[in-house]
């Protein structure tokens, strides 16, 4: 079942459909690690992702991140341990005075045959509900193919990054996923939404 934190809903007449973005976190806000992020100590912010996001933030978009978390699966950390992550993570936003909206993620591992993990699309239903928004055209920001494939049975909009997985995933998302906006990072992909291009440009931006 997806989980989530921090949701705020919409205002009375709000409309965010064309103003939502949702962020993968691990090789997109965050660097990864093949040994999973296990604790705050572990996790350091991509340079400029923080500051992109508050640039969000500040233009009166919404912030979702959408994330897999097998380490709880395998027990490689507890749900404690996961928000003690988020907390530093939105801590270190604040003092940016930015902030994510909500965080969902799939706590499954990849053998359980559930819906919410990605590449199956169920993450981004339940935002999708949670929002009361219709996902088609909303910028999903990824580092890695199931990202993106998740996006594209919403209709949402993919756009890869190069960071985390995302320069060796590239010719696999080119090839699969043409529609496929590609920028260098989360803060180039910004740049682009916030220019009103919407990550229709592939390469750098």
């Amino acid at each position: 079942m997806p989980l989530t934190s921090n949701l705020k809903k919409p205002g009375p007449g709000a409309s965010y459909a064309s103003r939502l973005v949702v962020l993968d976190r691990d090789g997109v806000i965050n660097e990864d690690s093949p040994d999973y992020i296990k604790s705050p100590q572990e996790w350091h912010a991509i340079p400029g992702s923080l500051e992109a996001i508050a640039r969000l933030n500040h233009a009166g978009w919404r912030v979702i991140v959408a994330s897999n978390q097998s380490g709880l699966a395998r027990g490689l950390f507890d749900f404690e341990a996961l928000g003690s992550v988020h907390d530093k993570m939105q801590r270190l936003l604040a003092e940016l005075g930015g902030r994510i909206d909500g965080i969902f993620f799939c706590p499954h591992g990849p053998d359980d045959g559930c819906e919410c993990r990605k590449p199956k699309p169920g993450l981004l239903k339940d935002i999708g509900r949670r929002l009361q928004v219709d996902m088609q055209g909303v910028p999903v920001i990824g580092d890695s193919p199931r990202d993106l494939q998740a996006a594209r049975q919403v209709k949402a909009l993919p756009i890869l990054v190069r960071t985390g997985n995302g320069a060796r995933s590239e010719d696999e998302v080119r090839r699969e996923l043409p529609e496929a906006a590609v920028y260098d990072d989360l803060e180039a992909a910004v740049s682009a939404l916030l220019d009103g291009r919407n990550g229709q440009a592939n390469g750098p931006a």
